[in-house]
């Protein structure tokens, strides 16, 4: 790594002024990437004493503790295919784990009077919801619910946070989802809701008076760091750092500014805030996160293993600035200003940046709960519209392929996945499935010509014949 020139960023700030007055929740690679990298820099910018507790629910508890020996200090190191910035986050001042500090901590600190924001990381399948409404039938809400022990998901700690905020009179707090979660803030809302009428009949009208429940949209490319990223870490921190990240040099939070109480210095650090995120949520979900689930599934059934591979390929290229432009972009209603080709020339720069080895394997991850809002609304949008779709239909016939051709990857839904797409009508027997679409039959015909087409010739040639 020594070939790449590294600029270094430290906190200007009063690290000994800082309070445990935001709790991060799911403190995984995007959320040391994200979030904390806005909050550095805004501290630097405003000041305050906006300290942060990271926290995780299931793995990562030595990580947490590797963190807390570092005094909460980690490297995030933006790097492209010529530079690097490296900042020493500064901002977290302790960690909480259930398996390492009990299950009734992370409770006592969303009680706690000194605490006002709690941010989530904790990716689709955090949420418990289905159709935004909290999905009573999953085994691990039911056990949380039981009140046989502490509970163990997101939601069922958050209800619970709240429930001794309240009867300890607590002030205002606000919960921002920062997932890739289409209206993340009103599904949070809703859920939490839901399960708080569960456990106390009192406690949803308290939330509604004194929580806040913000949308927002989150954006920086921040893969699982590999040997080639760990090597880059210890370039730029001077030695080894457990909870070091490489990510991308480009970064954006759109945020709704709607807080209960006070709001952290987020916009100073960078963060746009505005009226309605609904906007700029589809467009990344559409553009951004709809062409890096192509890229997954055709990508990998090109035989390639990164996103920046695929990337490099001409057709994957072509067709992924195709997808985006011709059939993403038309489905979406922009704020004057918004420069959308813009917008998509940036995209494909991004992709192309070699220094991330964003593997695609990671992406294709739990593809069915992403296909519906990144892949299955534009085409059905388009076919409402009478505008052709021939690569959405690609993409969505690639996910069905490597369902059946490629080695598995973890997905909710993997069983009745691998049936459906193993049955004698692979196509029909996936979209048929319950909760993924309700357009089955309108995307059907469409999507069996894509499938079609990949078997008798390929994934590349069939792209070809697209474009």
């Amino acid at each position: 790594m020594t070939d790449l020139q590294i600029t270094h960023e430290a906190p200007g700030y009063d690290r000994a002024a800082l309070k445990p007055r935001i709790l991060h929740l799911g403190f995984g690679a995007f959320g040391r990437a994200h979030s904390m990298w806005f909050l550095d820099r805004g501290l630097d910018a405003a000041g305050g004493d906006w300290g942060v507790v990271a926290a995780r629910l299931n793995s990562g508890a030595e990580a947490l503790s590797a963190l807390d020996a570092a005094e909460g200090r980690y490297h995030v190191v933006a790097a492209d295919g010529e530079s690097a910035l490296s900042r020493r986050i500064g901002c977290v001042i302790g960690s909480l784990h259930p398996r390492r500090d009990g299950p009734e901590a992370l409770p006592e600190l969303i009680a706690s009077d000194p605490l006002e924001v709690v941010l989530l990381t904790v990716t689709e399948k955090g949420y418990c919801q289905a159709g935004g409404r909290l999905d009573r039938a999953r085994d691990d809400i039911k056990a949380d619910l039981s009140g046989a022990g502490a509970p163990g998901t997101a939601i069922g700690v958050l209800a619970e946070g709240l429930r001794r905020r309240r009867a300890r009179g607590g002030g205002p707090i606000t919960l921002v989802s920062c997932d890739n979660v289409p209206g993340n803030g009103d599904i949070l809302r809703q859920v939490i809701l839901d399960y708080a009428a569960e456990i106390d009949a009192d406690l949803p009208g308290w939330i509604e008076a004194n929580a806040a429940f913000p949308n927002s949209m989150v954006d920086r490319i921040t893969p699982a760091l590999d040997a080639a990223g760990t090597a880059l870490v210890e370039a730029a921190a001077g030695g080894a750092d457990a909870n070091g990240i490489v990510t991308e040099p480009f970064h954006q939070w759109v945020l709704e500014d709607h807080f209960a109480g006070a709001r952290p210095p987020f916009a100073e650090g960078g963060a746009e805030l505005v009226a309605d995120v609904t906007p700029y949520e589809e467009m990344k979900l559409r553009m951004l996160n709809g062409a890096h689930t192509f890229l997954a599934q055709a990508g990998r059934l090109a035989g390639y293993e990164t996103v920046a591979e695929a990337t490099a390929d001409p057709v994957l290229r072509a067709a992924t600035e195709k997808l985006m432009l011709e059939e993403q972009a038309p489905t979406l209603d922009m704020p004057e200003g918004v420069d959308v080709p813009a917008y998509a020339k940036a995209l494909i720069a991004r992709f192309a940046n070699t220094r991330l080895r964003h593997r695609l394997d990671q992406i294709a991850q739990d593809t069915s709960q992403k296909m519906p809002q990144r892949l299955f609304v534009p085409a059905c949008l388009n076919a409402a519209a009478d505008r052709s779709w021939p690569l959405t239909a690609l993409a969505i016939a690639s996910w069905i392929a490597a369902l059946r051709d490629l080695p598995t990857v973890a997905d909710p839904r993997q069983k009745e996945l691998l049936a459906a797409a193993n049955s004698e009508d692979p196509v029909a027997g996936v979209l048929s499935l319950d909760g993924l679409t309700e357009a089955g039959d309108v995307l059907a015909p469409a999507v069996r010509e894509a499938f079609d087409s990949i078997g008798r010739q390929g994934i590349i040639t069939a792209l070809k014949q697209a474009l």
